[in-house]
């Protein structure tokens, strides 16, 4: 009589009975952790990181107000808040895509940001080979 695996069974069971948003954060997760980035939960103000996630929002600043582009960034943990100062639109920055970013980390109003943050817009291939 074969032996079935308890781990794989409870892992197809909790994939069967997650809501999508649980599953969607658990394969961002993955995601980060085989290309080598650090869990955003993980990361602490003060020190060089490097996370992958998706973006859930970009906001423009408007016209009238200093240039600045804020969006956040998910890997599954948590958010990172990035900010580009001076920029009102950068092409590529969209909900939706993944990013990869550098920086060093700071704490503003109790959440984690990148100033100015390095960032390269992965594609769908490069996120699982990285």
């Amino acid at each position: 009589m074969a032996r079935t695996d308890g781990g794989a069974f409870r892992r197809m069971l909790q994939r069967l009975t997650s809501d999508a948003d649980t599953l969607d954060a658990a394969d961002l997760t993955e995601d980060a952790e085989r290309s080598g980035a650090q869990r955003a939960a993980e990361c602490t103000s003060g020190h060089p990181v490097e996370v992958l996630g998706r973006l859930r929002s970009v906001e423009f600043c408007p016209q009238d107000a200093e240039a600045s582009l804020e969006a956040e960034l998910f890997d599954g943990s948590e958010g990172v808040t990035l900010i580009w100062l001076g920029r009102r639109r950068i092409p590529g920055i969209e909900p939706g895509r993944t990013l990869r970013v550098k920086g060093r980390l700071a704490v503003r109003d109790g959440r984690k940001v990148l100033y100015n943050p390095f960032y390269e817009i992965c594609s769908a291939e490069e996120k699982r080979t990285s």
